[in-house]
């Protein structure tokens, strides 16, 4: 790390030429800093109020942008030279130190699941019911987690269709056995894949097996003792799983639901409200290192990078698999090439559709995390801040082609044929079958 000088009176006892080696250091640095962008991206925005914030990440690789805005120097670049990005054991403790906020030794955003700052700000998962105002500012990623089982369901043949551990769940609940559903988190991006999943195979998430929270690096271990019969994780844990031999992967989320929304950069309201140029420059920089991990030719670099102790402690082999679109599933299903690969920025990636935040919403409906009276638009006005992501975007010089025009993507469709109309989640809540209320 280049040496920082803040104030003039810094530099006493500090000689001509000592100055100028560390100026030109950090010259250099900036330098490499800005290469990264597309030539003229930058022309400079108002100073930050701060110089640091603390943003939470948890050992995934989805957490990407955030490692490699740190990693690059993007923070320092856009005037945040003192952001810390923390390690959190579980998206319970990210909620908990995203409750105390970074000035009481907490944080003050975070690489999170895409429902949990609706979760929070209404007061569904805080100690007390207490609302926590929070925004979403940025998508972080597409695509790319993984619905994983143990290897002993592997001669049921199941894969995208759940329907074909119905039998093989029943004979064990008939032997006085609980079938265990591992997930992330209630509510969570992994709780609403795998709740899809079983569901449109027959499979009642709620009455037919016993759903449990396991935090994402701990999902391998605890399948290799039979904690679990199937879990919910993103990557690098379903390619690790199939590495070591303990189970294997029966569908990608992709293949629920092709370029699907998964994790955002989440802020507290009080942080942007009293920072809102500190926020554009995270939000700025994290966008920039988005553009870097969508590159193909950055993969083998940002695996090496994301796999140290600091960050994921992973190897690299376990990473860069799926993050190429090159998939092992474990049961000798092997597909190379794939589109499947963890998407960053391309097609609108980096933008929070606010008509995806509807489909959580109405996910968490479907199962009782929210009332059926809902005011599902006024909920996502509250919390999805995509117009700070457009006028970072339009400072940052991103390419109009890259900015998309309206902030909903309309109709989506997944792999059973359902379609939610975010103009009318009623009517996709109606065509559902298996939910918390039937």
């Amino acid at each position: 790390m280049t040496k920082r000088i803040k104030t003039q009176s810094a530099l006493t006892g500090v000689t001509r030429r000592d100055f100028l080696m560390v100026s030109a250091a950090t010259a250099a640095t900036l330098a490499a800093a800005r290469a990264l962008l597309p030539s003229g991206a930058y022309a400079g925005t108002a100073a930050p109020e701060v110089t640091g914030a603390k943003l939470g990440f948890i050992a995934l690789t989805d957490a990407a942008p955030l490692m490699i805005a740190k990693e690059k120097g993007l923070f320092e670049k856009f005037g945040m030279p003192d952001v810390e990005v923390l390690k959190q054991a579980s998206w319970g403790a990210t909620r908990d130190n995203l409750m105390l906020g970074g000035e009481a030794n907490g944080i003050d955003g975070a690489h999170i699941l895409t429902p949990m700052p609706y979760l929070m700000h209404t007061g569904k998962v805080t100690q007390n019911n207490q609302p926590m105002p929070m925004a979403i500012v940025a998508r972080l990623n597409y695509d790319c987690q993984g619905i994983s089982v143990a290897k002993e369901y592997a001669a049921t043949g199941v894969g995208l269709d759940a329907s074909k551990l119905k039998e093989a769940f029943a004979a064990k609940k008939a032997e006085g056995k609980e079938v265990k559903a591992a997930m992330t988190f209630p509510g969570g991006t992994h709780d609403l894949w795998l709740r899809y999943w079983l569901a449109a195979g027959g499979i009642d998430p709620d009455k037919d097996v016993s759903t449990i929270v396991v935090p994402p690096p701990q999902m391998v271990a605890n399948m290799k003792v039979g904690n679990m019969d199937v879990f919910c994780v993103g990557e690098p844990w379903n390619e690790q799983l199939v590495h070591q031999g303990v189970g294997f992967t029966a569908a990608t989320t992709g293949e629920l639901w092709k370029g699907h929304p998964e994790k955002a950069l989440g802020l507290r309201a009080a942080f942007i409200e009293k920072n809102p140029n500190a926020t554009k420059a995270i939000l700025m920089a994290v966008m920039a290192a988005q553009q870097w991990c969508e590159a193909k030719e950055n993969k083998d670099e940002m695996a090496a990078i994301i796999g140290k102790r600091q960050w994921m402690n992973v190897p690299t082999p376990d990473i860069i698999g799926r993050l190429k679109g090159d998939i092992n599933y474990g049961n000798g299903r092997v597909a190379n090439g794939t589109d499947l690969y963890m998407k960053f920025w391309k097609d609108g990636v980096s933008y929070p559709f606010k008509s995806h935040d509807s489909w959580f919403l109405a996910e968490n409906i479907r199962w009782g995390k929210f009332a059926p009276t809902t005011d599902i638009n006024a909920l996502v006005d509250q919390v999805n801040r995509e117009d700070l992501w457009r006028e970072a975007a339009k400072d940052l010089g991103v390419a109009a082609s890259d900015i998309p025009a309206s902030s909903s993507r309309g109709v989506e469709t997944f792999f059973d044929g359902k379609i939610f109309d975010p103009a009318n989640p009623s009517a996709y809540l109606d065509s559902l079958k298996i939910k918390a209320s039937a």
